[in-house]
């Protein structure tokens, strides 16, 4: 009697089960990428700060193939030692939704299709704050979408493990901000020379504006890009009454009728209450340039760390 190898009979099998091979290759694979979630981890970031994440992994291995070194800032700040005009920046940059929604931001997902659909290519993003955290954390910045679809399970235990506070924190300290830039302190200090408690309403601007594409744009550049990121953010805070602008004082003739003027009291300026939510009016963005956005490849060359535009700002 002839002796069939174990390799042959599992072939010989195989073609004999087309349909159960399939079926039995996508459980192993599903069970695989189950297995790399983590699933209990993300509990213990309640009281543990990442001291490294996956894109900074990422970044480093892309460095070592490209025969690179690459040096990586980055240093932990407490959300109680980051200003509130930082927070809001970033906020009504990338998520103006963030204090309402449980990780998900449905309206921004259905326009976002519907936008894409129409152009035929990715023009714009929908991952919130806590999504683009859990891409950074645990994920890479592919596009296939089995990561999505982690990404969307790991964005739900981030939800439920984690508070805002918390996970708006994680966030601003592990965010890319550059080549080896991470973190709002690693930014601050790279960008401005300063600590990112001592950062001005103006540097918060600039820094989030730059956040969709944090290799190829700086803070610090005046770019027609930037210039217009800066712009929307800028509107966008000063809609919700978190910023208002510098004004050029006013010639010597002028300016004793402007003290004339009854002064705003404390009371009336304790009326004024920020609004959380975002309605997805882009009026306020509109009115400050009615051009499309300038072009910007969001760094696909490498992968972008962190989500494209939010909106369409052309009217």
């Amino acid at each position: 009697m002839q002796n069939t190898s174990h390799p042959a009979r599992l072939w010989h099998w195989v073609k004999a089960n087309k349909v159960k091979s399939v079926f039995l290759v996508f459980g192993f694979v599903v069970l695989y990428e189950a297995l790399t979630i983590p699933w209990f981890g993300v509990a213990g970031l309640k009281e543990n700060n990442p001291a490294e994440t996956a894109l900074m992994r990422q970044r480093l291995g892309e460095a070592d193939s490209e025969g690179k070194s690459l040096r990586t800032v980055h240093s932990w700040v407490p959300l109680s030692r980051i200003p509130r005009h930082v927070i809001n920046a970033v906020v009504v940059a990338e998520d103006g939704m963030f204090w309402e929604h449980n990780g998900f931001d449905w309206y921004e997902f259905q326009q976002s299709l519907r936008k894409n659909w129409e152009r035929k290519k990715a023009v714009r993003g929908a991952s919130t704050i806590t999504q683009q955290l859990a891409k950074n954390l645990y994920l890479s910045t592919s596009k296939d979408p089995v990561r999505k679809i982690k990404e969307w399970i790991i964005t739900f235990l981030l939800e439920r493990n984690l508070d805002k506070n918390r996970i708006l924190e994680i966030y601003l300290n592990v965010i890319e901000w550059g080549r080896g830039i991470f973190g709002v302190e690693a930014a601050a200090r790279t960008y401005f020379g300063r600590s990112a408690s001592s950062l001005s309403v103006e540097q918060a601007i600039r820094l989030a504006a730059v956040i969709p594409s944090p290799l190829r744009h700086k803070p610090t550049d005046n770019t027609r890009w930037v210039t217009f990121r800066r712009n929307i953010v800028a509107a966008r805070m000063q809609g919700r009454r978190y910023y208002e602008p510098e004004v050029e004082p006013e010639e010597e003739e002028e300016s004793e009728s402007i003290e004339s003027l009854p002064k705003e009291t404390e009371s009336s300026q304790q009326q004024i209450e920020p609004q959380p939510a975002d309605t997805g009016d882009v009026s306020l963005d509109a009115q400050i340039n009615r051009e499309a956005m300038p072009n910007d490849t969001t760094d696909n060359e490498r992968g972008g760390s962190n989500d494209v535009q939010r909106r369409e700002y052309a009217n």
